[in-house]
């Protein structure tokens, strides 16, 4: 089939169904989006697009078939076909009796094209028999659509289409589908009745022949016309026109010569191609330019079978099948066997014409012209506009249609660059979205749009957020002991699961450097709830971090963990990889929370903890502590969060992650998983203050009203997605070189007066620090490498 016809199938489908239903059809038949309007498809897309489409909307497929034939009606018209269709007949039976020579019309353009062949018989009561031939199977229940929709619309009627018989043609060569439809018409508004429709409800089962050579007058009283052959020429007139207004009567009857006024030889030069054979297909008859090119015609008496073949209408080579379609167009091509040996190199000719019955001596006129689209298959087969008859229609045919077929390749060519376009464009976007996704993994989405549009991004302040600080415990010793890819694949591993609970929390990463994970909440935009999540965030760390193997012991690695809450500076700084940095003396204090903090341990600042007190937050206090810089500080430790579920907390289902009940406690085991963790689906947890759905009672423990959503993607750029356990490498000295190099002072005083887990300095890493101060611009391009 041609594109036409496909894409009119995905015109009706986003029309009546919506766009996401075509792209759920399209993804499931296995086929391209767009088709061309000249191009040539198989058939079995057309019929997996619409077996697909009564699986997918539930409905059984003449039902499908049959409104697809209605829209193929309105889709036809909205393509230029309008006027020529509203001008092919005046009634019903004329307009399907005409559709082969619409079709046969269009094949001139559509070469390929196969379309399906229609015979009509009346019945005496009225009613029509529709004979419907076609190659395809199961494609029968349009008809009813595309003529339903022609009554309606073009002669303002009611139709009722029933099969009454299905078979295999016998008559036609190969297997061929072959459907009757009754069909019953009536007038749609009883007043509007006009003068073809009554000649269709009035006129009586009729021989084809005899219709066409003497039509029958529009009135049932044929006596009150009544034309005598004695009549003189003007009183003929006068019985045929009203004097005065010129109009012909409606009774009007042909008037024969005694005798055809015309000889053999000017008739046969006048219609050079015509063929006039009996029952038996004798030829009697046949033109002169016809005889010139199939030579054995000129010798009387010869099978008209043996030089010829029926291309169309596909049905055997025999006077009934010929008559059974004696309204159709038929389209006879010479056989190559009986050609002269000029035509071996040659396209065979092929005729198109009429086939006519001649009662009176038990004769068909086959009265044709040459098939011809284009000037360049008239050289072809060695032929001259000339040898075509000078009224024949064909010669202005040719020369329309050689246009007509350069304004097609130049419509071909437009859709064939409008498609690149279209896929160029959506490869555009694709690239757009990557761009925009890196970008908002480096800075918040509303900064990044400022910078985007050239806006100076000036710094904010927050009077009240919480900073968390994470780092790997002996850290220093595992990069001495393992290679550096077991480093990286180890901190990826880490960044990754903790990146995805950013997601379920909604709190802002600021930055990564070597094993130090930097985290804030309430900044970008401001939240009440910034202490809560940052809490649940860090707990969920905890959690993650137990999934994560150390290479050197091959356990859980163990984390730090500490949280500060007030005032900061926001601002982005840099020119060339610009961030988005934190300034303040909360930066310092929340830094010092995790450096004085203790493995597996979440250390609170007394903000944070009169923040969370009143909350479904477990607290307990550590007591008095000597912090660096700060003087003593009463600090807590953060236990869990009763409130919620560790499962709500890491954002997953109990199915995802095997959480199972004992002894009235929720109990987290990670699920054996048969794919990464990153492929699972995070569902966030609910706020006081978060945006649009309502909260869930908080002794719910799974969410299983909340939606899930996938990881946004500029949480994923720059991990490795392995879970390759064989990490090794040597970063110590380039982690402690990153933390020195920071703008805000946020890192260094802490590891410049860095205390181990027992809350002493550790020797061995001051003077990795001291050498990395003195090495760090050796080191820089290496830093860049971790970040990334």
């Amino acid at each position: 089939m041609y594109g036409f016809i496909n894409t009119c199938l995905k015109s009706m489908v986003v029309e009546e169904f919506g766009e996401e239903t075509w792209v759920k059809l399209r993804d499931e038949a296995g086929v391209q989006d767009t088709f061309l309007t000249y191009e040539v498809y198989k058939d079995e897309i057309s019929m997996q697009l619409v077996s697909k489409a009564c699986k997918l909307l539930g409905v059984k497929p003449e039902v499908v078939l049959r409104q697809f034939g209605e829209y193929f009606f309105e889709f036809c018209k909205r393509s230029g076909y309008d006027h020529m269709l509203r001008t092919l007949a005046g009634n019903l039976f004329e307009f399907t009796e005409n559709l082969d020579a619409l079709h046969s019309y269009l094949a001139l353009s559509y070469k390929e094209m196969n379309a399906p062949s229609f015979r009509v018989e009346r019945n005496p009561d009225g009613t029509m028999l529709l004979h419907y031939y076609s190659d395809r199977r199961g494609l029968c229940h349009i008809v009813p659509g595309i003529i339903g929709a022609v009554a309606k619309d073009f002669f303002n009627s009611e139709i009722t289409m029933e099969i009454v018989n299905q078979l295999e043609e016998l008559e036609r060569t190969g297997k061929k589908e072959h459907v009757v439809f009754l069909v019953t018409q009536w007038p749609a508004v009883a007043a509007r009745t006009s003068r073809t429709e009554s000649f269709t409800r009035t006129q009586s089962l009729q021989p084809s022949a005899k219709r066409r050579d003497a039509p029958e007058p529009l009135h049932r009283n044929r006596s009150s016309i009544n034309f005598s052959a004695h009549r003189s020429h003007w009183e003929t007139i006068r019985g045929l026109v009203r004097l005065g207004k010129g109009k012909l009567l409606r009774g009007f009857q042909p008037v024969y010569p005694a005798a055809l006024n015309i000889d053999l030889k000017t008739f046969c030069h006048a219609f050079p191609f015509h063929i006039v054979f009996d029952e038996q297909l004798v030829v009697h008859q046949a033109g002169v330019n016809l005889q010139k090119i199939v030579p054995g015609l000129q010798t009387m008496s010869i099978h008209l079978d043996l030089y010829f073949s029926i291309v169309h209408p596909e049905v055997t080579f025999t006077i009934s099948s010929i008559r059974k379609f004696i309204n159709s167009h038929f389209v006879l091509q010479t056989r190559r066997d009986m050609m002269p040996e000029a035509w071996k190199g040659r396209p065979m000719l092929q005729l198109r014409g009429q086939m006519i019955w001649m009662p009176s001596l038990d004769c068909m006129l086959y009265q044709a012209s040459p098939l011809l689209r284009s000037l360049q298959e008239l050289e072809e087969r060695d032929m001259h506009i000339s040898d075509i008859a000078p009224h024949d229609v064909t010669r202005d045919l040719i020369l329309l249609n050689q246009q007509r077929l350069a304004e097609m390749e130049l419509s071909s060519q437009l859709e064939r660059k409008k498609e690149e376009l279209r896929l160029l464009s959506q490869h555009l976007e694709e690239e757009r979205r990557k761009t925009e996704n890196l970008l908002y993994a480096m800075l918040p989405k509303h900064v990044a749009n400022q910078l985007k549009e050239g806006k100076a991004v000036e710094a904010g302040e927050f009077k009240e957020c919480t900073i968390l600080f994470s780092d790997v415990v002996t850290f220093t010793n595992i990069c001495s002991l393992c290679e550096p890819i077991q480093i990286v694949l180890m901190l990826n591993s880490m960044y990754l699961r903790f990146d995805r609970l950013t997601t379920v929390h909604n709190v802002y990463k600021v930055e990564t450097i070597g094993d130090a994970y930097m985290v804030v909440g309430g900044v970008p935009i401001p939240v009440s709830s910034h202490a809560e999540r940052v809490a649940n965030f860090a707990l969920g760390m905890i959690l993650a971090a137990r999934e994560v193997i150390n290479p050197v012991t091959g356990g859980p690695i163990q984390i730090r963990v500490g949280l500060h809450s007030g005032p900061v500076l926001a601002g982005v700084v840099g020119e060339k990889m610009p961030r988005y940095c934190l300034f303040g003396d909360t930066v310092n204090t929340a830094s010092r929370m995790e450096s004085h903090g203790l493995p597996d341990k979440i250390h609170l600042s007394p903000t944070v903890y009169r923040a969370l007190r009143n909350k479904t937050f477990v607290i307990q206090k550590r007591g008095e502590i000597e912090v660096k810089g700060k003087g003593r500080m009463t600090t807590y430790f953060l236990e869990r969060n009763v409130g919620v579920s560790e499962q709500q907390i890491m954002g997953v289902s109990d199915r995802a992650t095997g959480a199972r009940q004992q002894d009235g406690q929720m109990s987290f085991q990670p699920a054996v998983r048969t794919q990464h963790t990153d492929d699972l689906c995070l569902i966030p947890m609910k706020y006081e203050d978060s945006p649009s759905e309502p909260l869930l009672p908080s002794h719910m423990s799974e969410p299983q009203s909340r939606p899930a959503i996938k990881p946004r993607d500029s949480e994923s750029y720059g991990s490795l997605h392995t879970d390759d356990q064989s990490q090794n490498g040597d970063l110590d000295q380039l982690k402690h070189t990153e933390r020195v190099g920071q703008t805000g002072a946020k890192f260094t005083e802490k590891h410049m007066g860095g205390l181990g887990s027992d809350g002493q300095v550790n020797p061995e890493e001051q003077r990795l620090i001291e050498g990395a101060q003195k090495n760090q611009s050796k080191l820089t391009r290496t830093k860049f490498c971790v970040v990334l």
